[in-house]
């Protein structure tokens, strides 16, 4: 039996060669709607409505990443359609990614690389202090498996890690039922919060305004929890201090704006982007593919899903 797959985004070399033993691959400008059994595609393109409603005998999403915010799970499960997506295998490294940008805000990398490179160092003298990381209060926006990883790496630095999400968890971190309320508390604030309508610019200038002028906002979550607008009339006011961002609004659309400030750092979306991490990423998400030809089910479902 021929099984056919709708390939939505890039796959590697690995995980075509292996999905070709078990599928035939379909791309999104040749393809026959009702033919197409399973969908492989990432946390960015998802799977938008109209394509989706189209599948009428799809059984599987596979999603490469963490993040499934584009991909209607409600409608997913309606239709028993399985979604799955890629946990765990990338927490330790969205974690390092964290760290890297509130390290990097906090000893000022990106200025002081400048000053050396521009010859400052030697015209001028020494550059400006910068401001220690250690014993600082870090706030997580969203204490799932990511933020664990980063409330457990931030440990070197002697933080007080304090935390907000949905609902208080068994934990030895202060749970603040208050967005607001926990930036006024912190030095940083990390979000690491799920996308979607819940979340949506959750960071807006109220939270901004508390975090404050000595504050730092780093995002390695989705653009859309933070608004951007905001965050750009606070950093340019001085009512935030700084912010490391690895995801934006519209990106790969960053605005000028932003870009032209000199108190951000500023990665293209690569929380994960080690070679090793996306390839056991790409790994997982053709396992799940190939564990659902083999019995129904698949390894790591959304949790949504959890119990189709």
């Amino acid at each position: 039996m021929t099984h056919h797959l709708l390939q939505i985004g890039g796959i590697t070399p690995d995980m075509r060669e292996r999905l070709e033993a078990a599928f035939t691959i379909y791309q999104l400008d040749d393809f026959d709607p009702t033919a197409i059994t399973h969908v492989i595609t990432n946390g960015h393109d998802g799977v938008n409505p109209e394509l989706m409603t189209s599948l009428i005998n799809l059984k599987v999403i596979s999603g490469y990443g963490v993040g499934y915010d584009a991909i209607d799970v409600t409608e997913a499960v309606r239709r028993n359609i399985l979604v799955a997506h890629t946990p765990n295998v990338l927490n330790q490294e969205v974690a390092t990614t964290a760290l890297l940008l509130l390290l990097a805000c906090y000893r000022e990398l990106l200025r002081d690389d400048a000053y050396v490179r521009s010859g400052d160092w030697q015209a001028k003298g020494n550059a400006p202090l910068t401001r220690s990381m250690d014993k600082q209060t870090v706030g997580i926006l969203g204490l799932g498996r990511i933020g664990q990883a980063i409330a457990n790496k931030l440990a070197p630095w002697d933080a007080t890690v304090v935390y907000h999400s949905r609902r208080k968890k068994d934990v030895p971190y202060r749970y603040f039922d208050n967005l607001t309320e926990m930036a006024r508390a912190c030095d940083a604030l990390i979000c690491i919060t799920p996308g979607g309508p819940s979340t949506h610019k959750i960071v807006n200038a109220e939270v901004l305004e508390a975090l404050g002028p000595h504050g730092t906002l780093i995002n390695v979550s989705r653009g859309s929890v933070v608004d951007e607008a905001a965050l750009i009339a606070a950093l340019t006011s001085g009512k935030l201090g700084w912010a490391g961002l690895d995801v934006f609004e519209a990106e790969p659309v960053v605005p000028q704006a932003l870009r032209d400030l000199p108190n951000t750092v500023l990665l293209p979306h690569v929380g994960s982007a080690t070679v090793e991490t996306r390839a056991a990423m790409g790994a997982l998400t053709v396992d799940n593919l190939l564990q659902h030809l083999k019995d129904g089910t698949v390894m790591t479902p959304v949790p949504e899903c959890a119990d189709l």
